[in-house]
């Protein structure tokens, strides 16, 4: 038996190679399409899917209030984020409207599918950089956001892996980020903790408890 899956995003060829994605699948059937958050009720309401695969930003009604409407109308619907939104508001906002996962959109197709197959049997999943946020949150222990203040989540999500000895290019790839990306935040770090170089960006952060990861 397959997965029915209906997806949702504003950008038609995104929303064409995700269908390709999710169609190479045999344990997989996408049975409708939405530009929007209206589109996407209307949709599930006609195709009645397993799986609802959506983006947050969406024009009309947006992704994250046709989530919150679907946990109400239909609560036993797995609900997936699939987003480049990684912020705590997004991510919360998401979980506590009743989606089962959040993925970021760097996620590869292999991880896509598998989320697609753990939301409809009735799993949790979360990608990521976003799972440890989760666990956090859940378990109290966000103690990391109180680290290095002065840095953003991401910055201090790449000052971690750096004091945990990976290149650039080994964070670009952990992050779903591209090597130009890391090396902008690494920069940012060093002109924020006020440092002259990364060696010396990454002695405060194991002094400050980062470099487990």
């Amino acid at each position: 038996m397959t997965v029915r899956v209906v997806l949702a995003d504003d950008h038609p060829m995104y929303r064409f190679g995700l269908r390709a994605v999710l169609d190479a699948s045999p344990e997989v059937e996408v049975v409708g399409e939405a530009a929007d958050g209206a589109e996407l009720l209307a949709q599930v309401e006609r195709c009645t899917p397993d799986v609802v695969l959506t983006d947050l930003s969406m024009p009309r009604v947006s992704g994250a209030a046709a989530v919150d409407e679907l946990s109400r109308r239909h609560p036993a619907l797995g609900v997936l984020v699939l987003t480049m939104h990684e912020d705590d508001a997004s991510l919360f906002g998401a979980l506590r409207a009743g989606a089962r996962g959040y993925l970021l959109k760097g996620a590869d197709r292999e991880e896509i599918v598998r989320a697609v197959l753990a939301v409809a049997g009735g799993d949790a999943v979360y990608g990521g950089a976003v799972a440890r946020r989760v666990v956090d949150a859940l378990t109290g222990s966000g103690s990391r956001a109180s680290v290095l203040p002065e840095l953003t989540d991401r910055e201090r999500e790449v000052l971690d892996l750096l004091a945990a000895g990976l290149s650039t290019g080994r964070i670009a790839a952990r992050l779903a980020l591209s090597d130009k990306t890391v090396r902008n935040h690494v920069s940012a770090v060093l002109t924020k903790l006020q440092v002259p170089d990364r060696s010396a960006a990454v002695a405060r952060a194991r002094a400050a408890g980062l470099g487990g990861s």
